[in-house]
C-alpha cells in the first residue's frame, strides 16, 4: 500500500529511499480512482526499494501548489529528494515502471 503524504511527513517520506513516486489525486477525480490500484500494486512490488506515496490535493493544497500540480492524477518522480520527471493522467503500469527503472540505474 502506498504511504499517505501530509504536510508534516513529506520530507521524511521523500527521504526514505533514493527514488520516490508521489501520486497527486483527489477523491472526486474519476481518473485518479482508475490509477489508484496501479499505484498500490507498484508500491507492493517495490516495497523497500522505492518509496511510493499518495498526496490528496484537497488535504494538502500547499504541497500541490509547491510542486505545480495543475491536473490530476499527476505522478511526480523524485531522485534524492528532487523532482526529475512527471506523468499526467492515467498511464499504464509498464510506463510507470519504466520511469522508475530509469531512475534506479
Amino acid at each position: 500500500m502506498a504511504k499517505v503524504i501530509t504536510q508534516l511527513n513529506i520530507g521524511e517520506i521523500l527521504g526514505e529511499t533514493p527514488v520516490a513516486v508521489v501520486d497527486f489525486w483527489a477523491t472526486w477525480c474519476g481518473p485518479c480512482r482508475i490509477l489508484s490500484p496501479t499505484v498500490d500494486e507498484i508500491a507492493a512490488e517495490l516495497e523497500g526499494k522505492v518509496t511510493v506515496a499518495k498526496c490528496n490535493v484537497d488535504d494538502c493544497e500547499e504541497i500541490a501548489a509547491e510542486y505545480g500540480i495543475r491536473s490530476i492524477p499527476t505522478l511526480l518522480f523524485f531522485k534524492n529528494g528532487e523532482v526529475v520527471d512527471r506523468l499526467v493522467g492515467v498511464n499504464p503500469k509498464e510506463v510507470i515502471l519504466e520511469k522508475i527503472a530509469s531512475l534506479e540505474a
